[in-house]
């Protein structure tokens, strides 16, 4: 991987769908570390199928360099419920570890923000796992706040753990 700064990010096309789910089962294979649930590889199907809604849609841009180095997937907002302002998603953002700590990522990050502004989003939301400091503090530096915070607990289902009459 070069450092040139210089490294495109540019729409994603049909091509590219497949490398691009690789990313995500790497993403998803890396972000277990930080306490998700998400398998990697079993939902390979379903990711490669929302990267081709994202793809035709003109919601995912990549990086390339002999290959994809990262992506970032979005969208705007089309939910159920009346807003007072149209927002923003960005589902997912990855670079590959070779490719990190050049500008990437906010290469990316910057993208997504321009095109969802570019259609009519006023705000942008991301995720990051609690668990994942380096993500939060990325996000943090690019202007992001806290806003909602999700809790978990993990109960015990007494139908599998007691013993069997």
């Amino acid at each position: 991987m070069s450092t040139d700064n210089a490294m495109p990010v540019e729409p994603a096309t049909v091509a590219d769908i497949d490398a691009i789910a690789d990313c995500w089962v790497a993403l998803a294979a890396d972000q277990q570390q930080h306490g998700s649930r998400l398998q990697a590889e079993p939902n390979r199907t379903s990711a490669t199928e929302t990267i081709a809604r994202h793809v035709v849609t003109d919601g995912v841009y990549v990086a390339r360099e002999d290959g994809i180095c990262g992506f970032v997937m979005f969208h705007v907002d089309a939910g159920t419920y009346s807003q007072t302002e149209p927002t923003g998603t960005i589902t997912t953002l990855y670079v590959r570890p070779p490719a990190r700590n050049k500008g990437l990522g906010t290469r990316l990050l910057a993208a997504a923000e321009q095109a969802l502004a570019d259609r009519g989003a006023a705000t942008v939301s991301i995720e990051a796992l609690t668990a994942n400091e380096a993500a939060r503090e990325f996000y943090d530096r690019r202007g992001y706040d806290p806003h909602r915070i999700e809790l978990r607990k993990r109960i015990e289902n007494d139908t599998h753990s007691k013993d069997d009459p």
